[in-house]
């Protein structure tokens, strides 16, 4: 089994989420249920929330979506003008996300020595996968952060709260910085994650952010859902 099978059958621990929005051209990379809701109109809305404690656990599928109106078509005709754009691989070392306040220095993540996949040892310190892409580079990158801990609200726990065109800034070890624009936000139950979908390289430089979210069961201290945020390479500088 490929190490990317290996973390996202086994790992994710990251935030509460109402899970939004989008526009029926972006259906198609997103998946068939948004193509649904995008061409309908219709769509089912969860609110998320919780201040227990959160470790990352496996991610597996269904999901709620929010549709959103109020992104102007031509702020999607400016995302997919970017698509094609890319840089070098290099190492992230820090994520900010200003709209929600995130501001971190970045953690290298990879596989245990019992193959199974290493999650942030810190609540406040989010981890990038390295058997993956690194931002900007064609293909996804991955970085997963908690939501929360028994002393409150850890580095992702307002990961939710973001909506299509917010921007997600990635600094490089060789001195570049990405940015990267929302182009969903969804909500998967762990009992049925669709990894190879959410996980699978993209023909464009694409990031995900992974968190918990869900209901939270009290028994196994674990939150039942996943939230993933889709973002897409859009400035370097």
């Amino acid at each position: 089994m490929r190490p990317r099978n290996l973390i996202w059958a086994a790992s994710l621990a990251l935030v509460v989420g109402v899970v939004t929005i989008l526009p029926a051209q972006y259906a198609h990379e997103i998946g068939p249920s948004y193509a649904h809701v995008a061409s309908t109109g219709s769509s089912r809305t969860r609110y998320l929330s919780g201040a227990a404690p959160s470790l990352l656990a496996s991610s597996l599928a269904s999901y709620s979506v929010k549709q959103s109106s109020a992104e102007p078509r031509s702020t999607w005709q400016r995302l997919e003008s970017h698509a094609l754009l890319s840089v070098r691989r290099s190492i992230p070392t820090h994520i900010s996300i200003p709209v929600i306040g995130v501001s971190a220095p970045l953690t290298v993540l990879g596989l245990n020595k019992d193959g199974s996949p290493q999650v942030p040892t810190s609540w406040y310190i989010p981890g990038w996968y390295k058997y993956d892409a690194t931002p900007g580079q064609i293909g996804t990158a991955v970085i997963l952060g908690h939501i929360d801990s028994v002393a409150g609200p850890a580095v992702f726990y307002r990961l939710n709260q973001l909506k299509v065109g917010n921007r997600v800034n990635v600094k490089l070890r060789d001195g570049l910085t990405v940015q990267f624009a929302v182009i969903a936000v969804k909500e998967y139950l762990k009992a049925n994650f669709p990894d190879k979908f959410v996980y699978e390289p993209r023909h464009y430089a694409a990031l995900q952010l992974v968190t918990c979210g869900g209901a939270f069961d009290y028994q196994t201290h674990h939150y039942l859902s996943s939230i993933v945020v889709f973002t897409k390479l859009v400035k370097r500088f």
